[in-house]
């Protein structure tokens, strides 16, 4: 069964009310984690307030941190303030220089763009070949779709239908997200699913863009953000006694297993003194 994900909800955090209205909402459209973006300088008493609130409501919810930089070193700068805390990091690409070093850094995990001034929509071949290298994503906000009307949403869906086939072309994931500021725009995975065949997104990768494709993110930062967490792959094991570091990747031999490993050879050892010397 698929764990659907919203990773851009966007409730006015001031407005308590708004915030336990669309979390509940988001729990009864069947999704099973959020993503709610939050300020920097956000109280932590605010923050542990939202955990309540989605405990309650049985979903999980990630920190999400918006960026939008004026300039390439701009963004850099925030990337390195801000990354380790905060389990996704997007960036709003509005000059293209900012978009290429956008999607050629690994801290970004989600490159978005503009859904009405078109001409802000930097995601090109050249684009789409440097976020394959970085494992950066393409977010599409399904919001707009629904409130955008006559040319306007035609031309979105036309630049859309572009992008997913870039997007297919190089390999860079796509993340579906509701985008929602009102619980009245917000709609189930599979409503979201079905509005993205508009731009020839088959149903099967529009229903991953709402499931496997996040998790994928959030898992892979979450092992990051953890303290026992050194390199890919690499890992502390920690014991009452002392502290391990140890590959994933290569099997934890117990002491039992050490110690039969020992005997053996040894066995092997004295067999062939006798062997040499009868």
């Amino acid at each position: 069964m698929r764990k659907f994900v919203d990773p851009h909800l966007r409730p006015s955090i001031a407005n308590s009310n708004q915030v336990e209205k669309m979390i509940n909402k988001s729990s009864e459209l069947g999704y099973r984690l959020i993503g709610i973006p939050i300020q920097p300088n956000l109280m932590r008493d605010t923050i542990h307030e939202l955990q309540r609130i989605c405990s309650d409501a049985k979903i999980d919810i990630v920190t999400r941190l918006d960026l939008a930089p004026n300039t390439p070193h701009e963004l850099l700068l925030d990337l390195r303030r801000f990354r380790r805390r905060f389990e996704i990091v997007s960036v709003t690409c509005n000059s293209k220089s900012v978009a290429r070093q956008a999607a050629k850094d690994r801290r970004v995990d989600l490159l978005s763009f503009s859904a009405t001034h078109l001409r802000k929509r930097f995601f090109d071949y050249a684009e789409a070949e440097l976020a394959s290298k970085a494992l950066s994503s393409l977010e599409i906000n399904m919001t707009p779709l629904l409130s955008l009307k006559g040319f306007s949403r035609i031309r979105l869906l036309s630049r859309l239908r572009k992008e997913i086939a870039i997007a297919k072309k190089f390999g860079v994931p796509v993340i579906l997200s509701s985008g929602a500021k009102d619980p009245n725009l917000m709609r189930s995975p599979h409503d979201y699913a079905s509005l993205a065949a508009l731009f020839d997104m088959p149903q099967e990768s529009a229903l991953c863009a709402l499931s496997e494709n996040p998790l994928a993110i959030i898992e892979r930062n979450r092992e990051k953000l953890n303290s026992d967490y050194i390199a890919p792959g690499i890992r502390i094991i920690r014991s009452p006694r002392r502290e391990t570091v140890v590959s994933t990747h290569e099997k934890t031999l117990s002491p039992s297993d050490d110690c039969e490993r020992t005997t053996s050879q040894r066995k092997r050892r004295d067999t062939r003194h006798l062997e040499r010397h009868p």
